[in-house]
């Protein structure tokens, strides 16, 4: 038993071995391959993308203008919202001193194998045709497609610079999976809404990561903790992923709403409630500082929250005041999360959320879905009106007869229903990942660039030049080299 006992210690808890030469091509060509096959198999254009289709489809409704095509409605809003997951997401994670490279080059990987992987699984659930076996995608199948990627970014917020890129392709791969089935339980059984995705995006990524992080600990995580933490460039490089996610989160949260008045209304309340989080998030953290000085992981992150909480509830009528409340709570409740909930977690949960994603999503992604509840429950005839509720709330067939009150309660049970499958997929997943083939780094060399990247040196030695430009070394032979010489040090 004993000798079982230590080749068991001895398989999981070895040297670390972080060459992927051969592991990550293998990943990367094999499961590419593999989406050349299912795409091929099962993915077509729809009926606005298909030419032929089109045709036919403005004849039969004697449409004249190609404008009145979905994709001129879509398309800005897709735009903005693929910013977010490549530029947004990606620069956000830059903030450590040496983990650059691997926070905006990981995220363009696992974004750009998990749109591929998304649309096929949203397809499968969502939009596949019982007589043909196909599934027809256009613009908005793109905007949910980045939607579903956005949950295993947030994941790997709390993994960040703990992992090797074969891990994390493998926390997509099984992230869009699980997002793609947890979605269809709670947009379609359960008949929730939820445009800006705080229960389906958020909580269920935010609970994922922080769950597979929980499985992953690292009980000697301190010996690399002379790089977790930032420098002044790093944190203006993440400044610069949080204005682009500040920016376009209306567009984020209104991208799939219903023409006419849903993406208005739904964009007029995250545009307000971001701005409220702003100002109650600068209030706080110089609050918490002795001398009132603001802390930039709180500006980089807190800031966003009332974005995240506004997703569900964003398309309903919430009222402008009511989103500057959602705004104002979630900027402090995010806030005091950075400072007290983050070192509680790791320091008795063991719990290690190198971004503090339980304090930007999963928090106010649950919170976001219990407030929806809320406003769905008091929703009333006298403010939406009786198409209004039918409309915004989607009773329609088999939900007909469904009341506010009961569809309040499906919103809550769907918040519910994210986070469970956020904590139960996620920790399936991280024991999954805890087997040592995967190349992760050891516990002494985390959050460091140059384990997966070729690294310039910080400083080049640049020999002395006598010529200002190169389009000066033939020209005014006669003139003396005294005039350009250089003081050698």
């Amino acid at each position: 038993m004993g000798n079982c006992c230590e080749i068991l210690g001895n398989f999981f808890c070895g040297q670390k071995n972080t060459n992927i030469r051969i592991s990550l091509p293998a990943v990367c060509f094999v499961w590419q391959i593999a989406m050349v096959i299912l795409f091929g198999v099962f993915i077509r254009y729809d009926e606005e993308s298909d030419v032929r289709k089109w045709l036919e489809h403005k004849h039969s409704e004697n449409i004249t203008s190609d404008i009145e095509n979905d994709f001129y409605f879509r398309y800005p809003s897709f735009q903005d919202v693929h910013v977010m997951i490549f530029v947004g997401f990606g620069f956000l994670m830059t903030f450590l001193k040496r983990y650059s490279f691997g926070g905006v080059g990981f995220n363009f990987m696992i974004a750009s194998f998990g749109l591929q992987w998304a649309l096929l699984m949203q397809g499968w659930f969502h939009s596949l045709d019982p007589a043909t076996g196909k599934i027809y995608i256009g613009v908005e199948s793109l905007i949910n497609a980045d939607f579903c990627c956005a949950g295993s970014l947030i994941a790997y917020g709390a993994l960040l610079g703990k992992v090797s890129p074969v891990q994390m392709m493998v926390v997509t791969l099984f992230g869009i999976t699980l997002f793609a089935v947890e979605e269809f339980i709670i947009l379609t059984l359960l008949h929730c809404r939820d445009a800006g995705g705080s229960m389906v995006i958020h909580a269920f990524g935010g609970y994922y990561g922080l769950a597979i992080s929980w499985v992953l600990y690292r009980p000697n995580l301190h010996q690399s903790k002379r790089l977790n933490g930032s420098v002044y460039h790093s944190d203006v490089f993440a400044m610069i992923g949080t204005l682009f996610l500040w920016m376009f989160w209306p567009s984020f949260n209104s991208a799939i709403t219903d023409h006419g008045d849903g993406q208005p209304r739904a964009a007029i309340n995250t545009y307000i409630a971001l701005a409220s989080s702003v100002i109650t998030t600068i209030g706080i953290s110089s609050m918490s500082q002795k001398k009132g000085k603001l802390d930039m992981v709180h500006i980089q992150n807190a800031t966003l929250a009332g974005g995240v909480a506004m997703g569900t509830a964003a398309e309903f009528m919430i009222t402008p005041y009511g989103s500057l409340i959602v705004g104002f709570c979630c900027g402090i409740i995010s806030t005091f999360g950075y400072l007290f909930v983050t070192p509680f977690l790791e320091k008795y949960l063991k719990l290690q959320d190198t971004c503090g994603i339980h304090n930007l999503h999963a928090v106010p992604g649950m919170l976001g879905g219990f407030i929806g509840a809320i406003v769905a429950a008091a929703a009333t005839v006298e403010v939406y009106g009786e198409e209004g509720l039918i409309r915004v709330f989607d009773f329609e067939g088999e939900f007909a007869d469904r009341s506010v009150g009961t569809q309040g309660g499906f919103q809550a049970a769907g918040t519910c229903v994210a986070v469970a499958f956020g904590v139960v997929g996620g920790a399936a997943v991280g024991l999954i990942l805890r087997l040592p083939i995967w190349g992760d780094p050891a516990d002494d060399n985390c959050y460091d660039d140059e384990v997966y990247w070729e690294v310039p040196e910080d400083e080049e030695t640049i020999p002395p030049v006598l010529e200002y430009n190169n389009h000066m070394i033939h020209k005014h032979q006669d003139i003396s080299e005294s005039n350009f010489s250089v003081e050698q040090s």
